[in-house]
This record gives C-alpha cells, sequence and structure tokens, in this order.
C-alpha cells in the first residue's frame, strides 16, 4: 500500500507541474479594447535593467523618452507623467512630434525644498509647452504615503491653479478622496486610482472590472458635479497571488482589454498604469511591483489589445518532464533498480523535470540583482539536489532495499569535528540538504506569517523535496526516523508547523497558493520529526548512535 502510494504521490506531482504548463498554454480571445488603443498610459522612462528615480543622479536621455513615445504612439494618444525631473521635462516636448498628449505630474513629496524645486521645474515646463498638456496632476499618493499634511497638499494645488489655466488635479487611492472631500474644491477634476489587484478585499479577475465601474459610481455620488478620471486602473503580469487575484500575462489582457470595453460603454475617462514594466519597483513592492507595462523592459508588447491572446510554449515543461525522468532511470539503473523503483524515477523525473524551468522563470523574474539571482540559483539547486537524492532512496525502498537515511545536522557537525559519524556520506549530504530545506522555508514562514504584503510562494522550489522527505520519513521504520532527526531540525519543524494557521489565516482559503505553501510546510514539518519519538525508541537511536560513532574512532 506504501509503495503504492508514494507513486502516486510522484504521478500527482508530475501532473500539477505539466498541468501549469498546459494552462498557461491555452490561448484566450478576450473582448477587444475599442480600437486596439487605450485613451491613456503612465509613463516612466526607468524601464532598464539598473536604472532607478530613486538613485541620485538618474536621468533620462532624450532620445531614450523619444523612442518610447515613439512605440507608445502605437497604442495611445495620451501618456502621464509622475514628475519633471530626472529628464522628465522633456516628455511634453517630445510627445507633440508623436501626436500625444499629456498629463503632466508634478512630484509632491515630504522634502519642502525639493518640492520648490519642483514647483518652479513644472511652471517653467507650463510656460513654454502649455500646448501638449491637457492637465497637471500634483501630487500623487501624498496622503496615503502621509508625506504631507492636506492644509499643505491643498496650498501647492492653489499655486500651480493660479499659475496656469490648464486643469489641475491630484491624484490617489480612492479610499483617500472619500476621507477628505474638502480637497475637491482645489482640483479641477477628481483623479481616483483604482487597482483591484491592490484592494483591501482583493478582486479576482472575473469580478475586477465590476468592481472598478461600482467604485467609480461611487465616487461620483460623493463628488456631484465634477469629473472623475481614473488616474490609475490595470493589471500586473506577474507577482504573488492576493487571495483570489492572480496575475498572470492572460489575466492582464483579459482585464485591460474588457475594463477598456467596459469604459467605453459607461463613459468612464481613465489612464491604463503603465506604459513599460518598471524592474526598479521590485524593490518597493516586490516581484509584482515590475510588472504592470503593458510592453515589457525591452519595449514588446506584451498582448495585442485586439484578436486572440497566444499563451506561452508549453514546451519547455513537457521537455523538462521527458529529460528529467530519462535522468533519474539512468541512475536508477546504475544502482539496478527493480520495477517499483524505476516506476517511480519515471513519474518523479517528470514532476522534477516539469518544476525545474517552472523555478527558473520565478528567480530571473523575482531577483532583482546577481547577488539575489545567485542566492535564488543556489538554493534552488540544493532544493532539486535533495529532491533527486531523496527519489533515489525511496526508489530503493520501494524494492526492498535498504536506502540512505538523512543524518541530523548535529551528527553532520561532529563528523566535521572528529571525522565520527553514524551515518553514510549520502546520508550526510541528504541530511545537510535537508537542513538547508528547511531552514529556508522556516525562513520564507516566518515571513510570509509576519510581513507577507510582498512576498512570493516559492512552490515550485519546495514541493519536490518536502514531498521526498515526508516520503522517505514515511517509508522509513520508527527507530530509523528517530535516529535521523535532532533538535535542530525539530525546532525548524515547529517554526513550520506554528506559521502554516497564520498563513492561511492572513490570505484566507480563497488563496489557493497560500494553501498549498501551508501543506508544504506541514509536509516539511512531519518530515523534520512531528511528533517527537518515543523516549524509549530516542534512546535507542542514540546509543546506537554512540555505537557507530565509538566503532568509527
Amino acid at each position: 500500500m506504501k509503495r503504492a502510494a508514494v507513486i502516486a504521490l510522484a504521478a500527482a506531482l508530475a501532473a500539477a507541474a505539466l498541468g501549469v504548463w498546459v494552462a498557461g498554454a491555452r490561448p484566450t480571445t478576450p473582448v477587444d479594447a475599442p480600437d486596439g488603443r487605450l485613451p491613456c498610459v503612465s509613463y516612466a522612462p526607468f524601464r532598464q535593467s539598473g536604472l532607478s528615480p530613486l538613485v541620485a543622479g538618474t536621468r533620462a536621455t532624450e532620445a531614450q523618452i523619444d523612442a518610447d513615445l515613439a512605440a507608445l504612439a502605437r497604442v495611445t494618444g495620451c501618456v502621464r507623467t509622475y514628475s519633471v525631473d530626472q529628464g522628465l521635462d522633456a516628455v511634453p516636448r517630445l510627445a507633440r512630434r508623436h501626436g500625444l498628449r499629456v498629463l503632466l505630474g508634478v512630484w509632491i513629496g515630504r522634502d519642502a525644498a525639493e518640492n520648490e524645486r519642483e514647483l518652479a521645474r513644472a511652471l517653467a515646463v507650463l510656460r513654454h509647452d502649455a500646448d501638449a498638456i491637457d492637465a497637471v496632476v500634483v501630487g500623487n499618493e501624498v496622503l496615503l504615503r502621509r508625506e504631507q499634511p492636506v492644509a499643505r497638499l491643498r496650498a501647492y494645488l492653489e499655486r500651480v491653479r493660479a499659475a496656469t489655466p490648464i486643469p489641475v488635479t491630484y491624484a490617489d487611492v480612492w479610499e483617500f478622496w472619500l476621507r477628505h472631500p474638502a480637497l475637491a474644491d482645489a482640483v479641477s477634476f477628481v483623479t481616483v486610482h483604482l487597482l483591484p489587484y491592490w484592494e483591501d478585499e482583493p478582486q479576482p479577475v472575473d469580478r475586477a472590472v465590476d468592481h472598478v465601474l461600482r467604485v467609480h459610481e461611487r465616487v461620483r455620488g460623493a463628488f456631484p458635479g465634477r469629473a472623475v478620471l481614473v488616474g490609475e486602473v490595470g493589471w500586473p503580469s506577474a507577482g504573488r497571488r492576493r487571495e483570489g487575484a492572480v496575475p498572470s500575462p492572460a489575466n492582464q489582457a483579459r482585464f485591460v482589454r474588457e475594463f477598456a470595453a467596459a469604459a467605453a460603454r459607461h463613459g468612464v475617462r481613465y489612464n491604463a498604469i503603465e506604459a513599460f514594466d518598471q524592474p526598479w519597483k521590485r524593490r518597493l513592492e516586490g516581484t509584482v511591483g515590475g510588472f504592470w507595462g503593458l510592453l515589457d523592459a525591452d519595449a514588446r508588447p506584451k498582448f495585442p489589445l485586439r484578436g486572440p491572446v497566444p499563451g506561452r510554449a508549453a514546451t519547455p515543461g513537457f521537455i523538462g518532464a521527458g529529460l528529467g525522468a530519462v535522468a533519474l532511470l539512468v541512475l536508477g539503473a546504475i544502482r539496478r533498480l527493480r520495477v517499483a523503483g524505476a516506476v517511480f524515477l519515471a513519474t518523479a523525473g517528470a514532476a522534477l523535470g516539469a518544476a525545474v524551468p517552472i523555478q527558473a522563470r520565478a528567480v530571473q523574474t523575482a531577483c532583482r540583482d546577481a547577488f539575489e539571482c545567485a542566492v535564488g540559483g543556489g538554493f534552488s539547486l540544493a532544493a532539486f539536489g535533495a529532491a533527486t537524492l531523496c527519489a533515489l532512496a525511496i526508489a530503493r525502498r520501494l524494492d526492498g532495499r535498504p536506502g540512505a537515511t538523512p543524518a541530523p545536522v548535529a551528527d553532520i557537525a561532529r563528523w566535521l569535528r572528529t571525522d565520527a559519524s553514524a551515518g553514510s556520506q549520502t546520508g550526510r549530504v541528504l541530511g545537510t540538504l535537508r537542513f538547508v530545506v528547511l531552514f529556508g522555508a522556516a525562513f520564507l514562514a516566518l515571513g510570509l506569517a509576519v510581513d507577507p504584503r510582498y512576498r512570493a510562494f516559492p512552490l515550485a522550489a519546495f514541493a519536490a523535496p518536502a514531498a521526498g522527505f515526508a516520503a522517505l520519513a514515511w517509508l522509513s521504520e520508527r527507530r530509523e526516523r528517530a535516529a535521523s532527526v535532532g533538535r535542530e531540525e525539530r525546532v525548524l519543524a515547529a517554526v513550520l508547523a506554528a506559521c502554516a494557521p497564520v498563513i492561511v489565516w492572513r490570505e484566507t482559503v480563497a488563496n489557493l497558493d497560500a494553501l498549498g505553501w501551508a501543506a508544504l510546510c506541514l509536509l516539511l514539518a512531519a518530515a523534520a520529526g512531528l511528533p517527537r519519538p518515543r523516549a524509549g525508541e530516542r534512546q535507542q537511536a542514540e546509543q546506537q548512535s554512540d555505537r557507530t560513532g565509538l566503532d568509527g574512532i
């Protein structure tokens, strides 16, 4: 029965990994965006890796801005900026060449002196390029960030309104406009941000458009007689799931196109976020922050605004599954495994092989610099190496042969000091990798339990080693399990077991990724010694370990 259950587990993992590729490969055909264009999009030129407006001295060149605007002119007739610093004061002049209109952004932050310099630059742009500008957005989510009081913000708005006949507005999330309705007297129209993914109650993509329309009507009702612009609306193409809100290329295409069609029917004025992916935002908002662009960081459109939306290629997943199955079968043949072990290795290899490109893509998407790529890549190698060794040990046990058992980290430390160990060399390697996986999982679980907003669920990296260690422990004798687990492993197991329900509570059961991560945490906790062995078995295991150590000496 255990043999059949373990083989079925490997088959389920393989099916799940391949299912991810199949699901992503399906083409979709959402409704077309009217005229295949959007009325306006947010623009920032910091799309290349290493560029960031947060770094002093960063400045976009006119050549880069001109090339960006030329690309955007094919999908929109307007761009919204957020500042006139770091080269962005050239946007209205260059936009005129491409027939683009501009919503000119004036950045208001915490520093009063810098705000004054920004206002001076903005007024200079308004004097020279007013004919290319439709409105001035003075301040972006200043109240949300709590960087200025309402009275000071009102003063900035009134100064700009007094200096130009062009309409002036302020942009913030819709809740803050409802909290400060008196601010409407200082603007020409109300500009609200409506991002269903970031709502306090995240909206799944199939309800997101209706949610935006409902909130838009609520804001219009709160400000009768005032025009309302949805200043930011969009969907991310990558990043962590928030309850039922799932970032993906298909969901981004669906939301943008469905909302564009709905906005045209209901007469909603809006600006889509955003033109290009912005890698620098990942330092502020995690992976998802860098993937709101309609075009990627290389200025390639992510999806068409009309017609079918192709899915991503599923070939890497199936190639990986085939190579993984062959690789583990070859290792099994070297060890002369029998039928049960070979069947298990084929299914386990397929699961590992299909998961490798998923994890590689996740590391590439999430890492922000060479150091993070090295850490993420190194840990992925350790996790998949652990899963491979587990698979080989499990296959031997399924064939009725002795297989390697992970050594506790305390035994490994003693071996490093004295060259004496109760386990085999393979057991020590497997024990080291188990500790690395446990420590990494516990570290991530604590972060997801305490501060989860910008943290992802690395399911692809942990699924195979968690299932492998759990199955290996299940197939081991009780005394053998007791000997393979020490105090350090039990502490990490306790952390994982404690964090799992907290993560589910914080994320809610609507977040399937959170449920999957909690299940992996509990699997790893069980594999690492929960519950504790009986006192007699623990004593026998310790005595056996001592005898083996003395023999080694």
